[in-house]
């Protein structure tokens, strides 16, 4: 039960002990370990102040720590400690507050007070040795002495796991995520195979895994090492939006990576793909390396939809002429000759792709399909890949939308979806919203859940950027034809009024924005040429001049977007910026690196077991210091994080165009200039023009903009789907 972690010594001579029990943790850097604690020392009423490297310490804990005193300028006497040793309680009020701390799983103060009174000192040898004694305290029976012996066990493997991960230098966080990922086991896991570190554990790159894996004297030349190297390069490639990579490229970029000759890599990709753990596949030139799970996935959206697009349906008979008339004098509209073409395709066909920028009638279409399909009786599915853009296509269908992953009944426990080939959707049409969202893994599930005879309508913008996540799904969709696709090109007059419609799609056609705009307009470019003077206008723009003119709460309805992270005008120095106007004295988080209580955060990965997913953007409401936990409340719900993951959170005062996708806020706000050059693409800034609802404004000199709007390259991804719908 004792630990020790040793941090960097001072010299032999300065070094002092100091033993007493911790009463409080006043700050603890998840990162760094770096750690504030008050401490009542052995035999004085008197609470000290100790700093350092001390992770793992809980309230109630007796440690001995070895360092020396300093003056702090601010905070006054301290004893920094270089290392510590955790010391079972000596006294019975020590002991109390050792398992009174909420340490163990099932014991609270009025239990260890109990347990205490009856076993004394003996207290945690009775719990790790005879639990069966347990039963002789008052409100303990055999179930509750048997779950409390079984906390303690985790709770001891927890800290023997964090010894270890802090010994080869990761920090408390990640020590702590991966005991949550692998339990206590997490050790023994590492020690088989260290570079489950870098693919398993989100946080933890291959140079740190490699660390370890050199520490536990894994050789420089081991096939191990070399296969995690080509497992971690297919990774990064996937995290790029690569479904696979070419051989040459793969094996370059892992000989790099490892500093490993290429034809000691190239053995050894051989041996991976000859044992199954990676694909090959033939190009027209060369060969594709993929992980076998994007092959599975790839080769199954292309199965499901040839299943989908060949099965018989039951399209219900409907007299097109009289169903638009019904909808039109419902709506009291008039549907244009492509928006009567499409209404009738998306009733016959089985499968249908209707792609279109905005302004050109989706939604009304989307909604004229429901409408006259629920009129006929039948049953009709409505999703999207995330819970703002689920939420937009129910409020434009009036009928319930779902996230993909909650229709698909996501079970985190299992770690599966419930509904695929053996639990089909129950649904006669299944529509899908924001298709250009769809990774090849999320499609590939969604795909196998639609049972043939239900019909299915993808809707997307294919002139967006594409998923965050591997593959291209829509475009390659679309570039395989195969599949029937309705193509909605018309600005409709009302949509026409808006500068916002007008110049996304003079943006995409590669002409100028129009720039001279009335104040009232929804579209705005302010010139400005320096990039610290981008930066003051942006955040008067934000604080002050589009509240003001427009009535925008700053803090929730307006989104800046940046192209890239780095850089003045990047996401980080922008959020840092912002943070400063906007929530000044919100309380820093003990547990989470930049944040404050009352912050606008994102989501950075899924996280199937909270339910929250890459990209959804809330607000800190509430941060529990003892429980370190943390409140966040979504735009439908309120997600407890703990402690441990508390790094998939970002600020989100500003965010990347790519993290934006799926999402319209009233207003965005978005610097252009010519340090960002490497990304002024006009499909990214079509992408980001086409978020704002209410208002855009753009901040910049006009080269930048000039040079976004001529740029038609796009970074290109490595897929195989319409090669693979192709034949």
């Amino acid at each position: 039960m004792t630990q020790l972690f040793p941090q960097d010594e001072p010299s032999q001579e300065a070094r002092l002990t100091l033993e007493g029990v911790v009463e409080r943790i006043v700050y603890s850097h998840p990162d760094t370990g770096w750690t504030v604690l008050r401490v009542s020392p052995a035999g004085s009423p008197a609470k000290l102040t100790v700093v350092g490297r001390l992770p793992g310490l809980q309230p109630g804990e007796a440690a001995r720590f070895a360092g020396q005193w300093k003056l702090d300028r601010k905070y006054g006497r301290q004893f920094a400690a270089a290392s510590y040793l955790a010391l079972r309680p000596e006294t019975r009020d020590g002991m109390r507050k050792y398992l009174g701390s909420g340490l163990v799983e099932g014991i609270g103060k009025v239990m260890a007070e109990r347990l205490v009174d009856r076993f004394g000192l003996a207290t945690l040898q009775v719990i790790e040795h005879e639990p069966e004694r347990l039963t002789e305290v008052d409100g303990i029976g055999k179930v509750r002495a048997h779950r409390i012996q079984e906390a303690w066990r985790r709770q001891a493997g927890m800290q023997e796991a964090m010894v270890f991960f802090r010994t080869h230098g990761l920090s408390t966080r990640q020590g702590l995520k991966a005991v949550k990922l692998w339990g206590d086991d997490a050790a023994a896991l590492v020690r088989q195979n260290p570079y489950r570190l870098a693919t398993e554990l989100f946080g933890v790159g291959f140079q740190r895994a490699d660390a370890v894996a050199t520490s536990l004297g894994l050789a420089a030349d081991s096939p191990e090492r070399i296969a995690a190297g080509l497992s971690y390069a297919l990774g990064r490639g996937a995290d790029e939006g690569h479904v696979y990579l070419p051989r040459e490229r793969l094996v370059e970029g892992s000989a790099t990576l490892l500093g490993a000759p290429a034809e000691l890599v190239e053995r050894v990709l051989d041996a991976e793909s000859a044992a199954g753990r990676l694909t090959t596949l033939p190009l027209e030139r060369g060969w594709a390396v993929l992980r076998p799970e994007l092959d599975q996935a790839e080769a199954g959206i292309a199965d499901s939809l040839r299943r989908l697009a060949a099965a018989k349906t039951a399209a219900p008979e409907v007299d097109l002429s009289r169903a638009i008339a019904w909808f039109e004098k419902r709506r009291r509209l008039k549907l244009a000759p492509a928006q009567i073409e499409a209404v009738e395709r998306a009733l016959a066909e089985n499968l249908l792709v209707i792609t279109g920028g905005p302004g050109t009638g989706k939604t009304t279409l989307i909604r004229a399909v429901v409408e006259i399909l629920a009129r006929k009786g039948q049953r009709l599915l409505l999703a999207a890949p995330t819970g703002r853009a689920a939420n937009r296509l129910a409020l434009a269908a009036g009928l319930a939308a779902k996230t993909i992953h909650r229709l698909l009944e996501y079970d985190p426990l299992a770690r599966r979806f419930r509904r695929g080939r053996q639990r089909p959707l129950e649904a006669d049409l299944v529509i899908v919203d924001e298709a250009s969202m769809l990774d090849v893994t999320l499609a590939s599930q969604l795909l196998d859940a639609v049972a043939g005879g239900t019909r299915l309508i993808l809707v997307g913008d294919v002139d967006q950027l594409p998923s965050v996540g591997p593959g291209t799904v829509l475009a390659d969709v679309i570039r395989s034809r195969r599949l029937p696709v309705v193509r909605l090109a018309e600005i409709f007059r009302q949509a026409g009024r808006s500068m916002i419609v007008v110049n996304a799609h003079r943006i995409l056609q590669g002409r100028l924005p129009e720039i001279d705009s009335p104040a009232e307009a929804d579209f705005h470019f302010i010139e400005r040429s320096e990039p610290q003077a981008v930066l003051d206008t942006l955040k008067r723009v934000v604080t002050d001049r589009a509240p003001a003119s427009f009535g925008l709460d700053p803090r929730r309805d307006i989104q800046v977007l940046a192209p890239m992270r780095r850089g003045l005008l990047g996401v980080e120095n922008l959020n840092t910026e912002l943070q400063a106007l906007l929530n000044p004295t919100g309380r820093p988080l003990a547990d989470a690196h930049r944040l404050r209580l009352g912050d606008r955060v994102m989501q950075l990965r899924n996280n199937y077991e909270l339910d929250v997913f890459n990209g959804d953007v809330g607000r800190i409401e509430r941060a529990e210091a003892e429980a370190r936990r943390v409140s966040v409340a979504f735009e439908d719900r309120i997600v407890v994080y703990e402690a441990a993951s508390l790094d998939e959170l970002a600020l989100a005062y500003a965010c990347s165009v790519h993290k934006s996708q799926g999402s319209e806020y009233p207003c965005i706000v978005m610097p252009l200039h010519t340090q960002h050059y490497v990304m002024l693409q006009r499909k990214l800034r079509y992408t980001a023009i086409t978020r704002g609802k209410r208002l855009v404004v753009l901040i910049g000199d006009r080269r930048a903009l000039g040079g976004a709007v001529r740029n038609r390259s796009t970074e290109m991804r490595y897929t195989l789907l319409a090669d693979r719908l192709a034949g």
